[in-house]
């Protein structure tokens, strides 16, 4: 399993950082989705080999969200 941080650009709100949590997983490989309105940023772990960054990245960008590696 991967952990991997990523400030989010573009919250407005906390049910912004629902909508991510919720978005993330339900893909599949992602095992835990933590987002913080407050800190701006996301927490995801997930398993590397069903899965990889770039796809999570376009999921949050998909809901209108700026991730930025970090």
């Amino acid at each position: 399993m991967t952990k991997q941080r990523l400030a989010i650009k573009g919250m407005h709100c906390g049910s912004c950082a629902m909508n991510i949590d919720e978005e993330l997983e339900e893909l599949g490989g992602v095992e835990e989705a933590k987002t913080s309105y407050r800190k701006q940023s996301t927490e995801v772990v997930f398993d590397e080999t069903r899965i990889n960054l770039e796809v999570i990245q376009n999921a949050i960008r998909r809901l209108g969200y700026e991730p930025v590696r970090g």
